[in-house]
């Protein structure tokens, strides 16, 4: 999804193998190891193999959808298997079709299942073709997004990050042959197996999308003709193509293919009036071949870190959705349920400017019929509902209640590490050199965190700090290693891409050059506009007194193979080393320098096992895992979220280990705690990331 998001929002050296090797646990659970695979090896192409069900037809005609020769109204709802855990997709689908939906629609994250070159992904969260089936199973048909761009607010627009690194650098959204290239050898893949799911070939796959709201970014007709080809040349000629622009002439006019080859859907703001938007519709299709289509009709927003939770009104969504269903329209609803941004994968956006940067939270609730949670004892769900029912061919399910909801109380963490303690053991291989600075995706690394680190001169009076461009946020720490305290880096503060400010570096006596440690977060890539080319990290020189400063080491372990178990798991070295006198313990040598902080709860029946909520409150910025998976990024400081969602599949009976990266902020109890309900009511912080400076 995306368009002008401004107008449209209505209502590491720490790398260290430490860190890294929690990233590279991340997602354990939900990714197995994989067999060997080489990606873009020449496949055949032939779609012929497939075997046609004659009796299944899907097809446009008459400024209708027709199924089996019999006219059908698309009423359905984006569901993205790769923000729900493969243990809840039945769940979050029979309530989909409780809500009325016939018909599901999912985009397919390239940076999922190719994150790296050649390393393929098709396992655990991303295993579409299991999804797929589930959702035949269940009696949905399909609209497949595969993109190569999906926006969705994923990161990078569900674009591999290391696409980024290629160089001479490609031009993403284009027909740059190099772009075309990777894009042909990703769908060869993929597309081969998406073919046996095909409507034709008794699968529940009736349209494929091409791209995604072109006509919002770029005119290049002749990228928009070589995808055709692509799909064409694996899945056949029969299915149905479409594309998906805003409802203006422009975009129309920019994002569509003309003719009869690729059917042209519309998007637009909840609340316009739909059926002049399909007149215009019909403009950019072949006669006849126009059936009233809004391929994502909003049911609530997004929301960004230090914004007010997004919600719309559910009687005003379900009015604007009878608007188009009374007279015969299609609609899916963007979205029918949201999920959860996992690990590293949020997306962001820009304003006017690059620097003007939005991330995204760590749920993507969306205000959606069906919450995070699968929750769909609300409003929304009941009035959408209630207006489907009118138009439904068939008659609705009974609802499923909802997943039960537990807290188990207060978690006590023990400070394990500071995150500096683990410099001495980095191999030395994995630290990159450089005259000057260069970005996340050019060491190597994808996700998380890049330490940089340089050295200078004392000065009698101190030093200034500038960094034009860093993405996306930079704790600075200096140390001196002839000082008493060893060398300790002592915080000085924080340089963030939305305030780019300078830092004033204090001075210290130091008979040796002071180390300077810059920590970089990756907040999540621009998913959207003409920013999207979202390199992370230090992107430009660094100045110290208005000269550039020379002589960099940047420090970092990959973060990006989701789907291997590394040989060494710090997280259980932290869980076996919990002691009980651990909250007295932790309480010791609270400070701004980010740290490894472990504790545990226990569920004693496995009935007892239900989803829960880590609230935050009281803490400043970080990440989580429980028992090895990353649950995703908190700040609370920022709000509005406080809590991160714990789905029940990733808790066990007995203990249960919670591992957190703090940043900057520990609550001084160092007490985390499992309650069992959102919240988002953390207030917004007014202060600027400069406050807490050494001067």
């Amino acid at each position: 999804m995306a368009r002008n998001r401004s107008s449209r929002n209505r209502t590491t050296f720490f790398f260290c193998t430490f860190l890294a090797i929690i990233a590279l646990c991340a997602f354990v659970p939900v990714f197995a190891p994989l067999p060997s695979l080489s990606s873009h090896l020449p496949h055949d192409h032939s779609h012929s193999r497939h075997k046609k069900v004659t009796a299944q037809k899907f097809e446009i005609a008459n400024d209708m959808f027709w199924k089996d020769g019999q006219p059908f109204q698309i009423i359905g709802g984006d569901l993205h298997y790769f923000r729900v855990l493969p243990e809840y997709w039945e769940d979050r689908l029979l309530k989909a079709k409780a809500l009325g939906l016939n018909t599901i629609q999912t985009y397919v994250p390239w940076n999922l299942h190719e994150p790296k070159p050649g390393k393929l992904v098709f396992e655990g969260i991303a295993d579409i073709v299991s999804f797929l089936k589930l959702c035949h199973k269940l009696g949905f048909l399909v609209m497949l997004r595969p993109g190569p761009y999906i926006c969705a607010e994923w990161d990078l627009g569900g674009f591999p990050a290391w696409l980024l690194a290629i160089e001479p650098a490609i031009r993403l959204r284009s027909s740059d042959p190099a772009f075309l290239h990777l894009v042909e050898g990703w769908w060869a893949i993929l597309l081969q197996k998406v073919a046996p799911l095909l409507y034709e070939n008794g699968g529940p796959v009736i349209m494929v999308q091409i791209e995604n709201e072109y006509g919002s970014y770029g005119n290049d007709k002749a990228y928009l003709h070589q995808l055709v080809t692509f799909a064409r040349s694996h899945l056949g000629d029969d299915i149905i193509l479409y594309t998906t622009d805003g409802g203006t002439r422009e975009t129309l006019e920019r994002g569509t293919i003309s003719g009869d080859a690729v059917f042209s859907a519309v998007d637009f703001t909840t609340g316009d009036e739909p059926w002049p938007i399909f007149q215009l519709q019909k403009k950019f299709n072949a006669p006849g071949k126009s059936p009233p289509l809004s391929a994502e009709f909003y049911t609530g927003w997004l929301t960004h870190w230090g914004e007010k939770l997004a919600e719309t009104d559910a009687d005003f969504t379900a009015a604007a959705l009878e608007k188009i269903l009374a007279r015969n329209g299609s609609a899916v609803l963007y979205m029918a349920h949201g999920g959860t941004n996992f690990g590293f994968y949020n997306g962001a956006n820009t304003g006017g400017t690059e620097s003007d940067y939005k991330p995204d939270l760590t749920s993507y609730d969306y205000d959606a019929p069906i919450r995070e949670t699968g929750d769909v004892n609300n409003a929304k769900f009941k009035a959408i509902r209630s207006v489907i029912k009118k138009y439904s061919a068939k008659s609705l399910p009974s609802v499923p209640p909802n997943k039960e909801k537990a807290g188990y109380g207060p978690i006590d963490l023990q400070k394990k590490e500071f995150l500096f303690d683990i410099l001495n053991r980095i191999n030395s291989i994995g630290i990159v050199k450089s005259e000057t600075p260069i970005s996340m995706e050019s060491v190597g690394q994808m996700f998380g965190f890049l330490l940089y680190v340089s050295e200078y001169a004392a000065k009698a009076d101190g030093s200034v700090l500038s960094i034009p461009k860093v993405h996306d946020r930079a704790q600075v720490f200096i140390s001196c290693s002839s000082e008493d305290n060893g060398g300790r880096p002592i915080f000085v503060g924080t340089m963030e891409r939305w305030s780019n400010q300078t830092l004033g570096l204090p001075k210290i006596k130091c008979i040796s050059n002071i180390s300077l440690y810059v920590l970089v977060e990756n907040m999540g890539r621009v998913n959207y506009g003409s920013y999207i080319f979202d390199r992370k990290g230090i992107l430009s020189s660094v100045y110290l007194d208005g000269r550039i400063l020379k002589g960099w080491k940047m420090l970092s372990f990959p973060y990006n193979n989701l789907n291997e178990v590394p040989k060494t798991n710090p997280v259980i070295a932290y869980s076996e080393s919990i002691e009980k006198s651990a909250r007295r313990k932790a309480k010791e040598n609270v400070s701004k320098e980010p740290s490894f902080y472990a504790g545990h709860f226990s569920i004693d029946k496995e009935n007892d096992i239900k989803d829960t909520f880590i609230s935050f409150n009281g803490w400043g910025k970080g990440i989580a895992f429980v028992n090895e998976f990353n649950i995703g990024r908190y700040w609370p400081m920022r709000g509005p979220q406080c809590s991160l969602y714990v789905p029940a599949p990733v808790l066990k009976q007995g203990e249960n280990v919670v591992v957190v990266l703090e940043l900057e902020s520990p609550s001084p109890k160092l007490v985390i705690h499992s309650v069992d309900q959102p919240d988002f009511t953390c207030q917004l912080t007014s202060q600027t990331s400069n406050e807490d400076q050494v001067n």
